[in-house]
């Protein structure tokens, strides 16, 4: 599908090419996804800076539009114009005349929207997040991430290419990776699988009665590798299918129980005090 442009901030309108005071000149500024692509019509940043650092070394930013297609007014000389557009940016020095300069950037930048899923049912907003890194799961070496949480349904624009994510369904162990293809001037919509269901935990007198407070919480693995740490009566906890074995510990004793984890299945666990 093609991308929905995002949300930008509404400026003034640009002033026309026309409107030139005799002796400036005008920038008139477009940026595209490729070299045969229309302009892109919304959530661009132009900067104009200075070409010359100042005495402090920076270069001076002279001025901000946030128009897609800006007509910027300006005196004869050299400028340094950068474009952003997401994760996606674009520098270029120009040497601007008593005319009209049309200077055209090409963004190859894609659109990437996520959902996480359970079966046919979506994950709730609020239980899952992703990370983005560039390249792939498979390729060696350590990768910080390129956007390290990105709330579900929401669009981010990054340069085209090849990235996985990373996929983590509560904060225990349901954690899924993704490699990804995104492609200059598309959106593109990747739903993540997780099998794995939510479990409320509760130590008890007898079955089905009152969960007990101030119970301290282990889920182990059964090779006894901890999963998840927590105390309360009814601590809820997302799991990946499998088999695990719950420890409660209350008033200085020690209860367990072996259980099941079924995809898409959530449930209780009782662990009866005896």
């Amino acid at each position: 599908p093609s991308m929905p442009p995002p949300a930008v901030t509404t400026v003034p309108p640009a002033a026309p090419l026309n409107a030139a005071v005799p002796g400036q000149g005008v920038l008139s500024l477009t940026a595209k996804y490729g070299k045969d692509s229309p302009a892109i019509t919304s959530g661009l940043v132009w900067r104009v800076f200075a070409d010359r650092p100042d005495e402090n070394g920076t270069f001076k930013l002279i001025r901000e539009d946030r128009n897609a297609t800006p007509n910027i007014v300006l005196p004869p000389g050299t400028y340094v114009v950068h474009v952003a557009f997401g994760l996606v940016s674009a520098v270029r020095t120009v040497s601007l005349k008593a005319e009209t300069d049309r200077e055209s950037f090409v963004l190859p930048a894609g659109g990437l929207r996520i959902e996480g899923r359970v079966g046919t049912s979506r994950i709730p907003q609020n239980q899952i997040s992703f990370a983005i890194y560039k390249g792939s799961q498979f390729e060696s070496g350590e990768r910080a991430s390129l956007v390290p949480n990105v709330a579900a349904g929401d669009v981010v624009l990054i340069p085209e290419g090849t990235y996985y994510i990373v996929s983590n369904y509560g904060d225990a162990n349901s954690v899924v990776r993704s490699d990804i293809r995104v492609q200059a001037g598309k959106l593109t919509d990747v739903t993540i699988t997780h099998r794995a269901a939510v479990i409320t935990l509760k130590l008890v007198s007898d079955r089905g009665g009152e969960a007990l407070a101030n119970t301290a919480w282990s889920v182990l693995t059964p090779g006894g590798d901890v999963i998840k740490e927590s105390i309360g009566a009814f601590p809820r906890v997302v799991l990946s299918e499998g088999e695990y074995r719950a420890i409660a510990k209350n008033e200085g004793k020690v209860y367990e129980r072996g259980f099941n984890v079924v995809n898409g299945v959530d449930g209780e666990v009782e662990v009866v005090a005896r």
